[in-house]
């Protein structure tokens, strides 16, 4: 029983990775509250390989989803976050966030930014797809390249819902944030009161 188990869970996560995409933000289908996150690969800012479950497994954490660092929205949202961590920390969380930028790029919104939470590479965008919040970007030239530039060539014209996933160490997930519409973020304050009420 649990084998089975296991491979239809194994099979709902290909199906998600492996189903087309959303042609807009506002049809995208996240994973549910309740749910555990799937077990996919990452890469951090040094080129080394990590995975998505391997990243929160030390403490509960605040997974936060970018469309890259060339979006003014994302940074002036990583930048907001930045500025509470320490409550976030004192909260008894960590902060992570995973965008389809390659890791000389996260390396650059690291320094830019001034952040000190960990940024993970989604370049081909299987953990996004897996979690039900990638559509296809807007065909615009400009677009595609801005992509093709900062994944390093590994997107293949997909952009994540940004989103907001709360999770404990098993990576479930105990409250999620997905607004399509990408210029509206949750603030740093109002993260921080729900994270003080779950």
């Amino acid at each position: 029983m649990k084998h089975l188990l296991l491979f239809a869970i194994t099979i709902l996560t290909f199906s998600k990775i492996s189903a087309q995409l959303p042609e807009t933000a506002d049809r995208v289908c996240p994973v549910k509250v309740g749910e555990t996150i799937p077990d996919i690969a990452l890469v951090t800012t040094d080129n080394k390989k990590s995975s998505s479950l391997s990243a929160i497994k030390d403490k509960p954490t605040v997974l936060i989803f970018y469309r890259g660092g060339w979006c003014p929205y994302c940074n002036a949202h990583l930048s907001d976050i930045g500025m509470v961590e320490d409550e976030i920390i004192k909260a008894g969380y960590q902060v992570v966030a995973i965008s389809p930028d390659e890791p000389a790029q996260l390396q650059n919104t690291i320094d830019k930014k001034e952040l000190k939470y960990t940024l993970l590479s989604d370049g081909d965008g299987k953990f996004t797809k897996a979690m039900g919040i990638a559509f296809k970007a807007p065909d615009k030239k400009w677009k595609t390249n801005q992509l093709q530039k900062y994944s390093g060539g590994k997107n293949s014209g997909f952009l994540p819902v940004p989103s907001i996933f709360i999770l404990n160490k098993k990576g479930e997930i105990l409250f999620e944030y997905v607004n399509p519409k990408y210029s509206q973020r949750m603030s740093g304050e109002l993260l921080l009161a729900i994270l003080n009420n779950l």
